[in-house]
Protein backbone atom coordinates (compact mmCIF):
# COMPACT_ATOMS: atom_id res chain seq x y z
CA UNK A 1 0.00 0.00 0.00
CA UNK A 2 0.98 3.50 -0.75
CA UNK A 3 -1.48 5.32 0.79
CA UNK A 4 -2.55 5.76 4.20
CA UNK A 5 -5.69 6.44 3.85
CA UNK A 6 -8.14 4.86 1.59
CA UNK A 7 -10.62 7.30 1.79
CA UNK A 8 -8.32 9.35 -0.59
CA UNK A 9 -7.73 7.21 -3.27
CA UNK A 10 -9.98 8.47 -5.59
CA UNK A 11 -8.66 11.78 -5.21
CA UNK A 12 -5.33 10.48 -5.53
CA UNK A 13 -5.82 8.82 -9.10
CA UNK A 14 -7.32 11.79 -9.95
CA UNK A 15 -4.43 14.13 -8.89
CA UNK A 16 -2.19 11.74 -10.91
CA UNK A 17 -4.06 11.11 -13.84
CA UNK A 18 -4.66 14.97 -14.73
CA UNK A 19 -0.50 15.57 -14.36
CA UNK A 20 -0.63 12.48 -17.01
CA UNK A 21 -3.03 14.86 -19.23
CA UNK A 22 -1.33 18.01 -18.26
CA UNK A 23 2.27 16.67 -19.26
CA UNK A 24 0.85 14.91 -22.57
CA UNK A 25 -0.60 18.53 -23.84
CA UNK A 26 2.73 19.85 -23.00
CA UNK A 27 4.36 17.86 -25.03
CA UNK A 28 1.66 18.95 -28.06
CA UNK A 29 2.63 22.60 -26.97
CA UNK A 30 6.23 22.12 -26.93
CA UNK A 31 5.98 20.46 -30.20
CA UNK A 32 4.16 23.06 -32.01
CA UNK A 33 6.23 25.58 -30.36
CA UNK A 34 8.92 23.78 -32.33
CA UNK A 35 7.42 23.38 -35.41
CA UNK A 36 6.26 27.07 -35.45
CA UNK A 37 9.86 28.15 -34.56
CA UNK A 38 9.08 30.08 -31.44
CA UNK A 39 11.06 28.58 -28.52
CA UNK A 40 13.72 31.16 -29.09
CA UNK A 41 11.25 34.66 -28.81
CA UNK A 42 11.61 34.66 -25.50
CA UNK A 43 15.26 35.36 -24.84
CA UNK A 44 15.22 35.29 -20.99
CA UNK A 45 14.22 32.95 -17.93
CA UNK A 46 12.23 34.94 -16.12
CA UNK A 47 10.84 32.43 -13.69
CA UNK A 48 9.02 35.20 -12.22
CA UNK A 49 8.66 37.76 -14.06
CA UNK A 50 7.52 36.06 -17.01
CA UNK A 51 4.22 34.67 -15.23
CA UNK A 52 2.25 38.22 -16.87
CA UNK A 53 2.89 38.28 -20.99
CA UNK A 54 4.22 41.92 -22.17
CA UNK A 55 0.74 44.10 -22.04
CA UNK A 56 2.14 48.05 -22.40
CA UNK A 57 3.92 48.90 -26.24
CA UNK A 58 7.40 49.51 -24.21
CA UNK A 59 7.03 45.86 -22.82
CA UNK A 60 6.53 44.45 -26.00
CA UNK A 61 9.25 46.61 -27.41
CA UNK A 62 11.52 45.59 -25.05
CA UNK A 63 11.49 42.26 -25.69
CA UNK A 64 11.36 42.30 -29.51
CA UNK A 65 14.74 43.93 -29.05
CA UNK A 66 15.90 41.29 -27.26
CA UNK A 67 15.25 38.93 -29.69
CA UNK A 68 16.69 41.43 -32.36
CA UNK A 69 19.66 40.61 -31.01
CA UNK A 70 19.94 36.78 -31.67
CA UNK A 71 20.55 34.59 -34.47
CA UNK A 72 17.64 33.50 -36.15
CA UNK A 73 15.97 36.79 -35.72
CA UNK A 74 19.18 38.07 -37.90
CA UNK A 75 19.81 35.69 -40.24
CA UNK A 76 16.03 34.04 -40.64
CA UNK A 77 13.09 36.55 -39.37
CA UNK A 78 14.97 39.90 -39.95
CA UNK A 79 11.37 41.12 -41.90
CA UNK A 80 9.36 40.13 -39.17
CA UNK A 81 7.03 42.63 -37.90
CA UNK A 82 6.07 43.60 -33.86
CA UNK A 83 2.62 41.74 -34.51
CA UNK A 84 4.65 38.95 -36.55
CA UNK A 85 6.69 38.54 -33.19
CA UNK A 86 3.66 38.67 -30.73
CA UNK A 87 2.72 35.48 -32.60
CA UNK A 88 5.95 33.48 -31.74
CA UNK A 89 6.55 34.78 -28.75
CA UNK A 90 2.48 34.03 -27.54
CA UNK A 91 3.32 30.16 -28.40
CA UNK A 92 6.62 29.98 -26.11
CA UNK A 93 4.74 32.16 -23.75
CA UNK A 94 2.14 29.53 -23.44
CA UNK A 95 4.57 26.56 -23.19
CA UNK A 96 6.22 28.25 -20.23
CA UNK A 97 2.95 29.10 -18.61
CA UNK A 98 1.57 25.49 -18.69
CA UNK A 99 4.99 24.16 -17.25
CA UNK A 100 4.41 26.57 -13.99
CA UNK A 101 0.98 25.51 -14.03
CA UNK A 102 2.18 21.99 -14.10
CA UNK A 103 4.62 22.49 -11.41
CA UNK A 104 2.00 23.98 -8.90
CA UNK A 105 -0.41 21.29 -10.00
CA UNK A 106 1.65 18.78 -9.24
CA UNK A 107 3.11 20.94 -5.46
CA UNK A 108 0.10 22.11 -4.28
CA UNK A 109 -2.28 18.59 -3.55
CA UNK A 110 1.17 16.72 -2.97
CA UNK A 111 1.39 19.76 0.02
CA UNK A 112 -1.66 18.74 0.94
CA UNK A 113 -1.63 15.14 0.73
CA UNK A 114 1.54 15.30 3.06
CA UNK A 115 -0.08 17.65 5.75
CA UNK A 116 -2.97 14.98 5.70
CA UNK A 117 -0.63 12.36 6.13
CA UNK A 118 -2.11 10.25 3.26
CA UNK A 119 1.29 9.11 1.90
CA UNK A 120 2.91 6.81 3.50
CA UNK A 121 6.23 7.40 4.44
CA UNK A 122 8.60 4.97 2.58
CA UNK A 123 6.95 6.53 -0.69
CA UNK A 124 6.39 10.25 0.02
CA UNK A 125 10.37 10.40 -1.35
CA UNK A 126 8.99 9.36 -4.34
CA UNK A 127 6.85 11.91 -4.88
CA UNK A 128 8.91 14.22 -3.83
CA UNK A 129 11.24 13.16 -6.49
CA UNK A 130 8.95 13.88 -9.28
CA UNK A 131 8.42 17.38 -8.25
CA UNK A 132 12.63 17.73 -8.48
CA UNK A 133 11.97 15.76 -11.80
CA UNK A 134 9.44 18.67 -13.25
CA UNK A 135 11.61 21.62 -11.67
CA UNK A 136 14.58 19.91 -13.11
CA UNK A 137 12.84 19.57 -16.59
CA UNK A 138 12.41 23.55 -16.84
CA UNK A 139 16.12 24.08 -15.85
CA UNK A 140 16.81 22.17 -18.67
CA UNK A 141 13.84 23.66 -21.10
CA UNK A 142 15.76 27.08 -19.98
CA UNK A 143 19.48 24.72 -21.04
CA UNK A 144 17.41 24.00 -24.31
CA UNK A 145 16.74 27.45 -25.26
CA UNK A 146 19.93 28.72 -24.72
CA UNK A 147 21.75 27.07 -27.06
CA UNK A 148 20.09 28.83 -29.61
CA UNK A 149 20.40 32.27 -28.52
CA UNK A 150 24.22 33.01 -29.23
CA UNK A 151 25.63 30.73 -32.86
CA UNK A 152 22.44 28.88 -33.98
CA UNK A 153 19.18 29.79 -35.57
CA UNK A 154 17.15 27.02 -33.43
CA UNK A 155 17.96 24.65 -29.94
CA UNK A 156 20.51 22.11 -30.05
CA UNK A 157 18.97 18.89 -31.12
CA UNK A 158 20.63 16.82 -28.52
CA UNK A 159 19.09 19.56 -25.81
CA UNK A 160 16.00 19.34 -27.49
CA UNK A 161 15.59 15.19 -27.17
CA UNK A 162 16.93 15.40 -23.24
CA UNK A 163 13.95 17.93 -22.97
CA UNK A 164 11.43 15.45 -24.39
CA UNK A 165 13.06 12.36 -22.90
CA UNK A 166 12.52 13.77 -19.63
CA UNK A 167 9.18 14.51 -20.21
CA UNK A 168 8.41 10.97 -20.96
CA UNK A 169 10.10 10.19 -17.96
CA UNK A 170 8.08 11.82 -15.93
CA UNK A 171 4.94 10.63 -17.37
CA UNK A 172 6.16 7.28 -17.15
CA UNK A 173 6.99 7.77 -13.05
CA UNK A 174 3.49 9.21 -12.83
CA UNK A 175 1.73 6.70 -14.63
CA UNK A 176 3.39 3.35 -12.70
CA UNK A 177 2.36 5.22 -9.71
CA UNK A 178 -1.01 5.83 -10.68
CA UNK A 179 -0.93 2.12 -11.82
CA UNK A 180 0.12 1.57 -8.15
CA UNK A 181 -2.76 3.04 -6.17
CA UNK A 182 -5.29 1.85 -8.75
CA UNK A 183 -4.09 -1.64 -8.44
CA UNK A 184 -4.31 -1.32 -4.66
CA UNK A 185 -7.92 -0.05 -4.68
CA UNK A 186 -9.35 -2.78 -6.66
CA UNK A 187 -7.40 -5.34 -4.32
CA UNK A 188 -8.78 -3.71 -1.59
Amino acid sequence: MILNKSNYNKLFEKWLLTSIILILIMVIVGGLTRITESGLSITNWELFKGVFPPVTQNQWDEYFALYKLIPQYKLINNSITLSEFKVIFYWEYFHRLLGRIIGLFYLLPLLFFTFKNVIKKEYIKHFYLIFFIICFQGFIGWYMVESGLTNLVSVSHYRLALHLIIAFIITSIIYWNYLNIKNETEVS
